[in-house]
């Protein structure tokens, strides 16, 4: 039985745990992380008892026999190359490294040592693409002659603005993290590419001098065939498709879908073949198509092994690591075609993409006090919020845990840029300094369970609070959300009075943990007279939000809407300007200390109304679909049953959730209004400028 290290505790981690519960000869005996937290959380999970903050550590107390590498990239050749030199055998994550160079690297200590070393490039044992490849090896169409494919997908971090990713870093960055996959695919079917020609389209800006290209076009030389790449990120509709030309048909790959079909002949005239061709294949699409949906349920029932594609894929490709050891073979997925690929991002960069200017610095030391300490400061609402108070001439220290690619504002003179997580109190404080006043709109981070949340949500807040406490300030706005209201039919007008929703532990964790906050920082001041103003924005939308919020309802991709009712009553829209002009008169205003106001807008739309606006602008066919609150319960307990039948410890949805999130509550702003002197956007055709048309530029 081989010993498996896991080196990094994040997200993927718990996927490579589960694939290597049902790789044979495999058990994990340690995990490697030096956020003692996470580690520990992860050995829990996976049931793993020795936890290590360092490589070097595992290595002296013989914790492991054979490790994979799951940091991120850039730390990919400094964390595998002291394991591949002590004789371990490495499985990295993709890619292998972030250069060439560092390919070498790892290739020639792999080498010295005789320790194998592997890439996990996943895709290539995708269900899909490997029922392509044994319809291929059949020549059941003749020989193959080109592969043509598309890449077309979404990427949730470009959507959330989140451009302070590694994959943003550097202009090469994205190939490495995305252009792999498909790139793997190619090569596997191509042989080693000999040229590449590629064209990249347009770039935007996503940081001053940083230009940022979402699609290009390759054409690419194999050893045995030719290719054609047409790369594309962000986009709305996913789409990922391999297909090989061969004399007698075409093969078609569907990624996404997991489905394989062909487009062949019959031996019919061509008035019939077309239609007795055409019938083949849509059986085939709707064959694949029942199988995925009986194997998710299947597996949803636990009547069968955890069977997605991804997760097939990463079974795939980890299982044939470990059995290529076991065989004394290297392993298929190995480190020179790690290489080839970091190599081939390497040309299409260089081809393609121009060398971005010089970034601007931010201010690494405060040269003069600041007026006010802004903290979650670099997302949608925060950095209204820092222009606002810029524009009134105030000196702004503004804290976030990634302050990569941040627009012009945060290198204004008057900004100083700290990095920084709530839940670290010395990080807190050195972001305050002597500001008098300070703003939090940092939620914390989430989680995957009640716990994580809490932590994360209400720690955060209460670290926040003692900072403030300790070092004397005047006033703190913490920036919360209607979501710890209950907002669901009632008879009375909801104010900044109104209180936390009293049965929090009946929804979801998120208003759970926003109702927790609330109260704890209320109490803090009845109590220790903590200087706190709550606010409590209402739907926020505007300039830098994504276009689908969750307040219309559940989106599962971007063009359908199910809503949490009928979708006719008015939402609580409020402009994430307003919500920035209301955080700067709450940081101003006298005798607001302990009080709560809810920061709504006076144009408010119904879902229809606002989906039906955002469909006409972008010109896309965007549908709501209305529902009953009750019927959502009925099929989220119908998902809870099955979770408990199955073993899964979840709490039970309630009623009470689903209504709150309809927000059929009206609301009542004029306290905040009088108190704040805050006067929001009331012109129709403004607010959907600022709202809805600025999506369509």
């Amino acid at each position: 039985m081989s010993r498996v290290c896991l080196v990094g505790a994040g997200y993927i981690s718990q996927v490579h745990g589960e694939a290597l519960a049902v790789t044979p000869g495999c058990r994990i005996t340690a995990i490697i992380d030096p956020r003692q937290d996470a580690g520990a959380a992860r050995a829990k999970a996976l049931r793993v008892d020795a936890v290590f903050a360092s490589v070097e550590r595992a290595l002296q107390a013989d914790a492991f026999d054979r490790a994979h590498v799951l940091v991120p990239p850039d730390l990919h050749a400094a964390t595998a190359a002291p394991l591949l030199q002590a004789g371990k055998p490495v499985l990295l994550e993709k890619p292998l490294a972030v250069s060439r160079s560092q390919c070498d690297t790892l290739l020639a200590a792999a080498a010295t040592s005789g320790a194998a070393l592997g890439v996990n490039q996943n895709f290539v044992y995708h269900p899909a693409f490997v029922r392509l490849r044994a319809l291929l090896d059949t020549r059941a169409l003749g020989r193959p002659n080109f592969v043509d494919c598309l890449y077309n997908v979404p990427l949730r971090q470009m959507a959330a603005r989140q451009f302070g990713h590694w994959m943003f870093r550097a202009p090469g960055n994205i190939l490495l993290e995305q252009a792999v996959h498909p790139l793997s695919q190619i090569t596997t079917l191509t042989g080693p590419i000999r040229d590449v020609r590629a064209i990249a389209g347009p770039a935007m800006e996503i940081a001053p001098g940083v230009p940022f290209h979402t699609t290009l076009n390759a054409t690419l030389s194999g050893e045995t065939l030719p290719a054609q790449l047409r790369f594309a990120v962000g986009q709305s509709f996913p789409f990922w498709q391999l297909r090989v030309v061969c004399d007698d048909g075409v093969a078609v790959a569907d990624i996404l879908a997991n489905r394989v079909f062909t487009y062949g002949r019959t031996r019919w005239m061509e008035a019939l073949d077309g239609a007795a061709s055409g019938m083949r294949t849509g059986v085939a699409l709707a064959r694949d198509s029942v199988r995925n949906l009986s194997d998710y349920g299947l597996s949803m029932l636990h009547l069968k092994r955890r069977s997605d594609p991804f997760f097939q894929s990463m079974c795939g490709s980890i299982g044939a690591f470990h059995a290529a050891l076991d065989a004394g073979q290297a392993p298929p997925l190995n480190g020179r075609l790690g290489a080839s690929l970091v190599g081939l991002c390497e040309t299409i960069a260089e081809q393609v993409f121009a060398a971005a200017a010089p970034r601007t610095r931010v201010q690494p030391e405060q040269a003069e006090p600041c007026d006010v300490a802004i903290l979650g400061g670099t997302g949608f609402i925060g950095a209204h919020t820092v222009q606002r108070f810029v524009d009134a001439g105030m000196r702004v220290s503004v804290m976030a845990r990634s302050v990569d690619n941040l627009p012009a504002l945060f290198a204004n003179e008057h900004v100083v840029v700290h990095r920084g997580d709530i839940r670290d109190a010395g990080a807190v404080e050195r972001a305050i300094d002597s500001a008098p006043i300070v703003v939090n709109l940092a939620h914390g981070g989430g989680g995957s369970n009640w716990e994580a949340i809490r932590g994360a949500m209400v720690g955060g807040a209460e670290t926040v609070a003692r900072a403030c406490q300790r070092k004397g300030v005047r006033r703190l706005v913490h920036v919360g959300s209607i979501a710890s209201l209950y907002l669901g039919p009632q008879p009375n007008k909801v104010t900044g009075a109104t209180p936390p929703d009293p049965q929090e532990t009946k929804r979801g964790d998120y208003a759970r943990a926003k109702v927790l906050c609330d109260r704890m920082l209320l109490e803090m001041h009845a109590k220790e007279n903590l200087p706190v103003c709550i606010l409590r924005p209402g739907v926020v939308v505007g300039e830098g939000s994504p276009p689908f919020h969750s307040g219309l309802g559940m989106f599962n991709n971007d063009q359908h809407c199910i809503g949490w009712n009928a979708g006719r009553n008015p939402l609580p829209f409020v402009l994430a300007e307003d919500v920035a002009d209301a955080i700067f008169r709450a940081a101003q205003a006298e005798g607001v200390e302990g009080k709560c106001y809810n920061i709504v807008g006076d144009v408010r739309f119904s879902a229809r109304d606002y989906l039906a606006e955002l469909s006409h602008a972008l010109q896309r066919p965007l549908r709501f679909h209305p529902q009953f609150p009750t019927k959502l319960w009925v099929e989220d307990l119908g998902k809870w049953l099955v979770k408990r039948v199955t073993g899964r410890v979840v709490p039970i949805p309630d009623r009470r959730d689903f209504l709150s999130r309809g927000m059929l509550a009206e609301f009542d702003c004029s306290d905040a209004k009088r108190d704040l002197g805050w006067q929001p956007v009331a012109d129709r055709r403004r607010f959907l400028e600022r709202a809805v048309l600025l999506h369509a530029a």
